[in-house]
């Protein structure tokens, strides 16, 4: 029940404020007026709102955009920690600039038109755009009926995203790659095309997750990489009790497969609790070592900013010339070599990565992948997802169930699963032998 308080204002007149409870019982004001016909009328209709579920402070909506996301949302809204991570990253780079000094209650959908119009003229692609789209709506849905009445993200749209197929290496393009993989990293993307694992799941595998007799993986969890500050306990690898969709799956692999892990295991006599890929690093570990080069053989530097030459494999072409090709580090490897022998040099210890056993994607791309892509020399970039791009495909085009293949990859959709159907370049072969055999049928009948 509400009522209405008088104070005489600054003319002497009195004025009548309408008062109400909120559900938490807080004394509210639901404005000021001149008669108590006025007041009563409005503390009435703010307990009506109330009791629709509509109520607010009036105050709320005109707090700023960056105090809401920074105070509210962000501490508060659940998601997952690498989804956190992502969006903070967005939030304070695309967002907060333009949407941080505005009050929630002015923000409008115009306002978001403009915002749309402006990231697209600099270049920002349609794919972040509706990225970032999300998360702005994200942000009013959560205020919306509580801080803002109106939803300025509804209606406006994002330029359109286009969806191409995709890229689909074949068998020997694989193995061309999987040639040129070290020894201790071929199990594991043999792994990675034949599970068609993500990377989160592939690199959490554990020798429990395999039961060797019946050659079945059930994958039960994933890892993610993040920043330590988004991680509940500051760590760099969080690792999630659930796959991608929250849901287990399993699978069969071939007795091939499951020999080769096997042995694996025997051999680095791993647990059931340890992880079957892990990084190990040797914080003794020191250069290799390096061939004695002869300058009288190797020829001459290009000319720097001086003009003047040297000699590769000389201390005078690495420092003076800036030649680092291989013979030039080669004798500074071995000039700091001999001066570390004899005690004049204090050197750093091998610089680590940070990581608890997880192999960290991308010191996995820079120094195991790309390498390997470079030697393979395919004239196009794959990245390590493409496994899983390529397993799904193969699968489907060997004659293997869709719903099967769907369940096996863990996708939450079938129509998902459906853009990997006609990806290898021998289905384009069909179609043409097929057409060609009614096209050419009038030739023949002449």
């Amino acid at each position: 029940m509400g009522w209405v308080e008088t104070r005489i204002g600054r003319n002497g007149k009195p004025r009548y404020i309408a008062k109400y409870r909120d559900l938490r019982g807080r004394k509210q004001s639901a404005g000021t007026y001149s008669t108590t016909k006025a007041a009563n009328t409005a503390w009435q209709r703010a307990e009506v709102k109330q009791a629709e579920g509509k109520a607010t402070d009036p105050r709320r909506g005109r707090q700023r955009f960056e105090r809401y996301v920074e105070e509210e949302w962000l501490p508060n809204h659940v998601m997952e920690a690498d989804t956190r991570e992502a969006h903070t990253y967005q939030i304070y780079k695309h967002i907060m600039p333009w949407f941080g000094a505005m009050k929630m209650i002015e923000i409008m959908p115009s306002d978001v038109r403009e915002w749309i119009t402006h990231l697209t003229q600099k270049g920002v692609t349609p794919a972040t755009l509706q990225n970032l789209k999300n998360i702005l709506s994200a942000i009013f849905s959560t205020a919306f009926g509580e801080v803002i009445f109106i939803h300025p993200c509804k209606g406006v749209k994002t330029p359109t995203v286009a969806v191409g197929p995709p890229v689909i290496i074949s068998p020997e393009q694989f193995e061309a790659i999987y040639d040129a993989l070290p020894e201790n990293f071929k199990l594991l993307a043999e792994t990675g095309m034949e599970t068609g694992a993500r990377w989160g799941e592939l690199t959490e595998f554990r020798v429990k997750d395999l039961d060797i007799k019946t050659c079945i993986f059930t994958v039960r969890r994933a890892v993610a990489q993040i920043n330590p500050k988004f991680h509940p306990d500051g760590k760099r690898f969080l690792v999630k009790p659930y796959p991608k969709n929250k849901k287990f799956r399993r699978f069969k692999v071939s007795r091939q497969l499951t020999s080769k892990i096997a042995a694996h295991i025997e051999d680095r006599q791993l647990g059931p609790d340890d992880l079957l890929f892990e990084l190990h690093q040797d914080p003794d570990a020191r250069s290799r070592l390096c061939a004695v080069p002869n300058p009288e053989e190797l020829g001459w530097t290009q000319p720097n900013a001086a003009g003047r030459t040297y000699r590769h494999g000389t201390l005078s072409a690495y420092s003076a010339g800036k030649c680092h090709c291989e013979h030039c580090r080669a004798a500074y490897a071995i000039y700091r070599a001999e001066r570390r022998a004899h005690g004049t040099d204090n050197p750093r210890r091998p610089r680590l990565v940070d990581t608890d056993g997880h192999i960290p994607r991308d010191w996995f791309r820079e120094h195991i992948w790309k390498p390997a892509l470079a030697e393979a020399d395919l004239n196009f970039h794959v990245p390590f997802k493409f496994l899983r791009h390529a397993h799904a495909s193969w699968l489907l085009h060997g004659g293997a169930d869709l719903q099967v293949v769907k369940e096996r990859m863990g996708h939450a959709k079938i129509s998902t699963t459906e853009r990997y159907l006609g990806t290898l370049p021998e289905v384009d072969e069909t179609a043409l032998d097929a057409f060609a055999k009614i096209r050419n049928r009038t030739r023949q009948g002449a």
